[in-house]
């Protein structure tokens, strides 16, 4: 018989505690978050560079003005755009591989407590999230003028080719995108976090404070907000045992805003968003609080699972 010595059976673990159900070490969740940052900074941007040059290669194309436009993401292109998003989705293989490698556990053990995606649960989510939409309307009805985003023009913006190309890189690629961010940021960091801490509240707040980071040079009100995205979102991967509702969320904020740039816009400054209003704090917590509530007691009436069986969580050699 092949495959890793088999330990006892252990009690069931919480979503941010999986990761002690894998090889035992306090290093292993140091060393594979350092692995994440370098690989996701380093590795993962050149790799995903090279199919854009080999292609304005065999176009004929001046590679190095149009590599030097694809990564210019203040004034984005289309192509920019796909190039981010494929970046930030390469976090889905980047964390399996560390699940597997540092960990010695199956990828799935990310995705949920299952150990999958729970696909009609994400369903569910999605139309939560819907849900919510329709309370931050009516926020933002109540909150002062003045709170308008300066992002958006107000008219409606017209419909070119480069318009097309952003509406079908959003469509079918900012849902890898922040699917990737929250393999990252809700999937193994929480787990890192909690495996290296065991405690819930820092497996929450130490991604949030990273994924805000994360987002670059920003106002204190962008920042916070993106710190609540994340607290909001950590709460929701622990309190319903698997990414599901945070990936949910975190789509449908993402079509809203890029839709919203190609309408009234421009997808340069949504990108980069260096202004912002204390004012916009009250509608996009309305949003996240309400999905937050409406997840919550979804996943408790429906008997979501939220902690793994008691059973062996180590990936037998050679399967993942």
């Amino acid at each position: 018989m092949t495959g890793l010595p088999v330990p006892a059976p252990r009690p069931g673990l919480d979503y941010h505690q999986v990761h002690r159900g894998g090889r035992p070490g306090w290093w292993r969740p140091v060393v594979g978050t350092f692995g994440l940052v370098v690989v996701m900074l380093g590795l993962v941007p050149l790799l995903v560079q090279l199919p854009f040059a080999a292609g304005y290669a065999a176009a004929g194309d001046d590679v190095g003005a149009k590599m030097h436009r694809l990564v210019d993401l203040q004034d984005p292109t289309p192509a920019g755009l796909a190039y981010l998003n494929l970046v930030l989705a390469a976090a889905i293989p980047v964390t399996w591989a560390l699940q597997r490698l540092v960990h010695g556990l199956r990828p799935g053990w990310l995705a949920s407590v299952r150990p999958r995606l729970r696909w009609r649960w994400f369903a569910t989510c999605l139309g939560l999230a819907v849900l919510s939409l329709v309370a931050t309307l009516l926020v933002s009805s109540l909150v002062p003028s003045s709170s308008s985003d300066p992002q958006l023009s107000g008219h409606l913006n017209s419909f070119t080719d480069t318009t097309r190309g952003f509406l079908l890189v959003v469509l079918f690629l900012t849902p890898l995108q922040a699917a990737g961010e929250e393999y990252a940021f809700r999937g193994y960091l929480t787990q890192a976090f909690g495996g290296l801490f065991r405690s819930r509240w820092v497996a929450v707040v130490g991604p949030a404070v990273l994924f805000a980071l994360a987002h670059g040079a920003q106002s204190a009100p962008v920042f916070f907000d993106r710190f609540a995205f994340g607290v909001v979102a950590g709460v929701l991967v622990i309190g319903t045992g698997g990414l599901e509702a945070g990936i949910a969320m975190h789509v449908l904020n993402n079509w809203l805003a890029f839709g919203l740039a190609l309408a009234f816009g421009d997808m340069g400054s949504t990108l980069n968003p260096t202004g912002g209003s204390w004012w916009s704090i009250p509608v996009t917590l309305t949003q996240s609080l309400v999905y937050l509530g409406l997840a919550l007691l979804a996943a408790r009436r429906t008997g979501v699972r939220t902690a793994t069986e008691r059973a062996v969580l180590l990936a037998p050699k050679g399967r993942v």
